[in-house]
């Protein structure tokens, strides 16, 4: 006899309860259960909560939490021929981009590629002890033969970086602009920020191929864009009053003010966001390696899998290089940008 047989009777339900059955498929447990000739009655905790699945024991015409996930699944796979009508043209840009990319960055020669690195590496940060460690780094990767899944992880996050900016820091400036907007925007940065990264990729598997870039692309997009957004309309938002309305006695319109005021002055928390979106890139593309996605994380998940240890470390720290790369570089362009700031 199940838990909550006699609340069914005493309420008069039990005619309705009748005995239904589901058609979603077994859990694990339940086969488990099963299998081992498991009684889940008697194993189960003296007052059981009254989930679905210890109320369907009683009346078997309520659902079960298996049928719940089912509806998830069923309604979703039922939405994906609309969603992939709209969602395909949109984003098979940047399958074009990151193929573009990865086949760049693997053609051009190492003697080229590298030179071409450190004068980014100047350019931005101005800085000869920044530029020798990027130097060292990418030698030191290049001589245990990791030059060529450095720089297609290297690809990745130029194209899925570039993309975030371009896409956040407009979303950021027009957040700025409006309360109701910021109101709007911010639970779903929220709910992207909290999301775990493996949650991320499930949806899409259903409506990309495995084999479309686009696939880890969205996904590295989606995690690493959040940044961005919050601290160009932060950074907006913390422009002095005072300022403002100097500009507003001189007659300037909302775009004069914008590019000519806002934005230089909320230059350093861009940049500072765009930082972070660099590291959050680099993470999500070693999770990403799950999905096909090219790169060093393919080799730390094959030290995982294959338990090669020596294949998963020297892939770690090849990526800790990387990211100590690009967190050094864009902090030494920031630092460029504050002084620039102070000085005026």
């Amino acid at each position: 006899m199940a838990f909550y047989d006699g609340l069914f009777e005493k309420l008069g339900l039990r005619e309705w309860c009748g005995t239904g059955k589901s058609d979603a498929p077994l859990s694990m447990s339940d086969l488990l259960n099963q299998s081992s000739g498991a009684d889940a009655a008697n194993s189960g905790p003296v007052f059981p909560f009254p989930s679905l699945d210890n109320l369907n024991e009683s009346c078997a015409n309520l659902s079960q939490t298996r049928d719940v996930t089912k509806g998830i699944e069923d309604g979703f796979l039922a939405a994906k021929p609309a969603l992939k009508t709209v969602l395909d043209p949109i984003t098979q840009p940047l399958s074009w981009l990151l193929d573009s990319a990865l086949y760049t960055f693997s053609a051009v020669p190492w003697f080229i590629m590298i030179p071409i690195l450190l004068a980014i590496s100047w350019f931005s940060s101005k800085s000869k002890g920044v530029t020798a460690f990027v130097a060292i780094s990418i030698l030191l990767l290049a001589f245990v033969d990791h030059y060529d899944v450095a720089m297609q992880t290297l690809s990745i996050i130029f194209v899925c970086t570039g993309i975030s900016v371009l896409l956040g820091v407009p979303v950021g400036i027009a957040m700025s602009k409006s309360d109701r907007l910021e109101r709007a925007v911010v639970p779903v940065l929220d709910l992207l920020q909290t999301l775990p990264t493996f949650v991320y990729l499930i949806p899409l598997i259903f409506l990309f191929s495995v084999t479309e870039s686009k696939l880890y692309g969205v996904a590295i997009i989606l995690y690493a864009i959040v940044p961005v957004i919050r601290l160009t309309n932060l950074g907006i938002r913390l422009v002095d009053k005072d300022v403002i309305e100097a500009a507003n006695a001189f007659g300037m319109s909302s775009k004069q003010k914008l590019i000519g005021v806002q934005l230089p002055l909320a230059l350093p928390n861009i940049m500072a966001g765009i930082n972070q979106t660099i590291m959050m890139s680099l993470a999500m593309v070693v999770i990403a390696s799950l999905v096909s996605a090219p790169g060093l994380g393919v080799n730390v998940l094959r030290g995982i899998r294959n338990l090669e240890l020596g294949v998963g470390i020297v892939a770690g720290i090849g990526i800790v290089l990387l990211a100590v790369i690009l967190d050094r570089v864009s902090k030494a362009a920031l630092s460029r940008v504050d002084m620039t700031h102070k000085t005026h």
